[in-house]
Parts: C-alpha cells; sequence; structure tokens
C-alpha cells in the first residue's frame, strides 16, 4: 500500500519502568526523541542515570534473591511468558504505531516486528518446562546430577533498529530461565520497549522481574554494564561498543551474548533465477533504509551474469519508493541525522575511491527527514572501504567474482562473519559454499530465513554466543554440578 496518510498519534511523554512503578529520574531530566520521518521532536523520554541503575539493579537482585522467578515451577513461568506474547499479539497495531514514529520504517514492517516478538514469548515460554539437567552415574558410590540454573540478573542493552523485537528476543529467553531483568533502550528509539515493560506487569510478573529505563549510552549503559550487581550481559549494536561492553565485563568476569556488526556478501552463480536474486535484494538491503545487522550489503556476481544482475537490480532500484513509515514508502528514513551524514560520507568515499554509483547516490536535500537514496554501487573492489566496512544505510555493493573460488574469497575478506548467502540451482555448489563461508548464519537462495526457533549470531567480529532457539535459550542458564558420594546404609 502507497497511499499517503496521516500520521499515527502516539503519547508525548514517557517514563521509565523500575521496581513496578513508572517513574521519573531522580534529577528530573528527560531525552528528546526525534521523528526521522521529519527530524521534529517526537516525545520526551525520563532520562536514567547511574541512580536509576543501581535502583533497577536492586529490584532485580531482589527479585534473585527471593527466588520469586527461577523457584517457580517451571511450567508455571513458562505460562507467563506465554500470556506476554499472547498480549503483545493482541496489541500489534498499537505497536507497530509506535515503532513506525519511533523508528521510521514502514508501517507494514512495524507490524511484522510486533508480531515477531510477540512469538518470541509464545515460543520461550513453551521452552521454559524443557530446560533440563543430566543424571551420571559416574561409579558404584558416586554420582552427578547437573542442574541448570539461571544466572540471576541480565542486563539487556538494545539497539534502535529493531527495539521491541531485540529486546524480546534476548527477555523471553531471560525470563523463561527465571531470570531478573533491566533492559536499557537505545536513547534514539526508546518508546515500543515499554510495551514490555506493560505486559510483564499484566502477566503477573512480580515487581523488578523486568525494568526498563532509557539513557544514554555513555551515562546509563556505561552505569549498567559495568554493576557489580549484574551477572549477564546481553547487546546488540556496533562492534565498537561491543568492545567496550567486553572491557567493562571483563573487569568483573562477567559473561556476555554480544551480536555486533556485519558485513553481509550473497554470492550470485551463474546459473541463479535473477527475479529471485533482485527480489531478495530489495529485501536483504533496502529494508528499513538498510538498518539490518546481517543486510545484504555486497552482492558477489560470478562473470558471465554479472551485467544481466546490476541491470536488473537497478530497474528494480528505480521503482522504489521513498517516503515516511505511514505511507508504507519502500525507502525510509535513517534513524538520525548522525546516521544519515555516516552514509552519506560512506558514499562519497566510494566515489572517490573509484567505484561506480549505478542507482541514487544523493542525500535528498529537499526532504524534512533524514532520508538517503537507494544506492547501487558497481565495480567495487575487496580493498575498498564500501566492500570492508559497516555503513548501515541503502547501499549495496556489488562485487564481480571470476568464478566461484574466487566468490568464496571475496565473500571471507572482511573481519565480519554474521550472514551470508549463495543464490544457484546447483545442490552440491550451495552445500559447498555453506561448508566455505565464515558466517554464523548461510542462507540459500531466500534471505533472511530462520525465525525464533533457529539460532542466530556471527562469527569473527560480528559477535559472541548465539540467541534464538534452543542453543539461544541456554544461554540465559549455567549448569551446577553436584557430586554425591554415597554408601551402603548401615
Amino acid at each position: 500500500m502507497k497511499d499517503a496518510c496521516s500520521p499515527p498519534e502516539i503519547a508525548r511523554v514517557w517514563r521509565n519502568f523500575v521496581d513496578g512503578e513508572w517513574c521519573e529520574g531522580p534529577g528530573g531530566e528527560h531525552l528528546t526523541v526525534m521523528d526521522p520521518a521529519t527530524a521534529e521532536p517526537l516525545a520526551e523520554v525520563a532520562m536514567a542515570g547511574p541512580r536509576d541503575i543501581d535502583r533497577a539493579v536492586a529490584a532485580a537482585r531482589g527479585v534473585t534473591a527471593s527466588r520469586a522467578l527461577s523457584g517457580m515451577r517451571p511450567l508455571d513461568r513458562g505460562a507467563m511468558v506465554q500470556q506476554m506474547g499472547r498480549l503483545l499479539r493482541d496489541r500489534a497495531d498499537e505497536t507497530a504505531r509506535i515503532i513506525c514514529r519511533d523508528v521510521g520504517k514502514s508501517l507494514s514492517d512495524a507490524k511484522g516486528e510486533a508480531l515477531a516478538a510477540a512469538r518470541y514469548f509464545e515460543y520461550f515460554g513453551a521452552a521454559a518446562s524443557q530446560i533440563e539437567g543430566q543424571f551420571i552415574p559416574l561409579a558404584d558410590g558416586l554420582t552427578t546430577y547437573v542442574k541448570p540454573e539461571p544466572h540471576g540478573v541480565v542486563a539487556h542493552i538494545v539497539p534502535w533498529n529493531f527495539p521491541h523485537l531485540m529486546a524480546a528476543r534476548s527477555l523471553a529467553p531471560a525470563l523463561a530461565a527465571g531470570n531478573a531483568n533491566i533492559v536499557k533502550t537505545a536513547e534514539l528509539a526508546p518508546l515500543s520497549c515499554y510495551v514490555l515493560a506493560e505486559v510483564a506487569m499484566e502477566a503477573g510478573f512480580p515487581a523488578g522481574a523486568v525494568n526498563l529505563l532509557c539513557g544514554t549510552g555513555a551515562e546509563a549503559g556505561a552505569a549498567l554494564a559495568g554493576h557489580g550487581g549484574v551477572d549477564l550481559i546481553v547487546f546488540t549494536g556496533s562492534d565498537q561498543t561491543g568492545r567496550e561492553i567486553m572491557r567493562a565485563a571483563s573487569a568483573r568476569i562477567v559473561p556476555s551474548i554480544l551480536e555486533l556488526g556485519g558485513k553481509s556478501a550473497a554470492i550470485v552463480r551463474s546459473d541463479a533465477d535473477i527475479d529471485t536474486v533482485v527480489e531478495n535484494v530489495r529485501i536483504g538491503i533496502f529494508e528499513n533504509a538498510g538498518q539490518v545487522c546481517d543486510a545484504m550489503s555486497r552482492l558477489i556476481v560470478e562473470a558471465d551474469i554479472h551485467d544481466r544482475v546490476v541491470e536488473a537490480v537497478a530497474e528494480m532500484v528505480r521503482g522504489l519508493s521513498i517516503g515516511p513509515g505511514w505511507e508504507n514508502a519502500d525507502i525510509t528514513p535513517l534513524i538520525s541525522a548522525g546516521q544519515k551524514a555516516r552514509v552519506t560520507d560512506a558514499v562519497a568515499s566510494g566515489r572517490a575511491a573509484g567505484a561506480r554509483v549505478v542507482n541514487g547516490g544523493g542525500s535528498c536535500p529537499d526532504r524534512a527527514g533524514y532520508y538517503h537514496e537507494p544506492t547501487v554501487f558497481d565495480r567495487v573492489t575487496a580493498d575498498m572501504d564500501l566492500s570492508r566496512k559497516e555503513i548501515f544505510g541503502p547501499v549495496l555493493s556489488i562485487l564481480r567474482a571470476d568464478d566461484l573460488d574466487h566468490a568464496i574469497t571475496l565473500a571471507n575478506s572482511t573481519d565480519y562473519g554474521l550472514a551470508a548467502g549463495v543464490f544457484t540451482r546447483d545442490l552440491d555448489a550451495a552445500l559447498w559454499c555453506a561448508d566455505q563461508l565464515e558466517a554464523g548464519l548461510v542462507h540459500i537462495n531466500e534471505w533472511a530465513l530462520g525465525s525464533c526457533e533457529t539460532p542466530f549470531g556471527g562469527v569473527k567480529q560480528s559477535g559472541i554466543g548465539r540467541e534464538r532457539g534452543r542453543e539461544g535459550l541456554a544461554g540465559y542458564v549455567q549448569s551446577k554440578s553436584i557430586n554425591i558420594r554415597h554408601a551402603r546404609p548401615i
């Protein structure tokens, strides 16, 4: 749907949720959230600082000490998590309107994010009762049993590109495993996360089990990552900030789950279906204006099909609309003026390096919001920043490969390893590529496959650990081995 409509109305003032109460920060300060589509103020959010973090951690530690969650029967705890999913599903339209204004993405994509978040709670709620230990008979008179236990207090530091979904992705398994939680929202797009606090309260979770605060990364984020009362840190964001999180965690030897940057590549073999490739390029790099961790930012095309693919992609991009999310435009705004400047600089760097602009390249100066044209570069080489550095915008780099071995070399030539893909009708080639590609996820003939049931995470500088699925759930518990020496009774 491309018909223009009015922007959805949302609340103007938002407060933090700590220990079961909605509250202002102790200083009464607020952060101004900007509307990416108009570059005008959208809402005011209570700004949390270190004192608020202290209070939230104390509330979560109280839940941990009382065993209010971990001591519950897992089936009952899981039912509460599932209830959060049902409540989120019921409120999906409302949440989508918030995401649309807060993040800038299209209403249809925002609705998809809201429903996907609900599925995380439905899935992990059902899995809560399946967290099981082991019985290990070592020898006569010696037995060990292994008991999975929650970490305790989990700090969730969530990004701005999919804030509602990313908060749900880690909060749902953390609650299912019996942890207490502090969610630090992204200051650029915090609003949709507050719905999670509301439904947690409605589902019956005790005060302190879910605390949700907005503050700057430099102050609130740093205070949370370095807090002595936190037992596990979960972070999604840039690799630069990920390094800072790791340094804070290493000072106290705290485990961390990190999903960081990406420069994901899709290989297009000469036998690939070009229509399928083009449709996946549209979704893979231009959804949410390219602000996706595992975006298909590089397309590596075998030489004998290269020109046809470039022209087909160019034709598709020429038909993309640019506009606000409430109009369901194809290319929606970037999150901020700073992000727009970074994309503009990356495009200028690509031009200077000698890459050819096939489409776009402009920053839409006639529009009030943070828009950038969908941009396609050809004649990109592996040594260019276009091929090596994450842009996080609607910019596609196309590289020519001499053959399949060369394509694999190009795909693996970055410091990142989040996602990769291959388009081919040859099953042998597809499976061989899947083995050779250095990535945590490999997609064959369709980009961004997978859901809450399947593990997600990267290799190299794209992160540590996995989210989603049973492997993701395992990250929110730790094993305790209990060893017993027993003898014949007297």
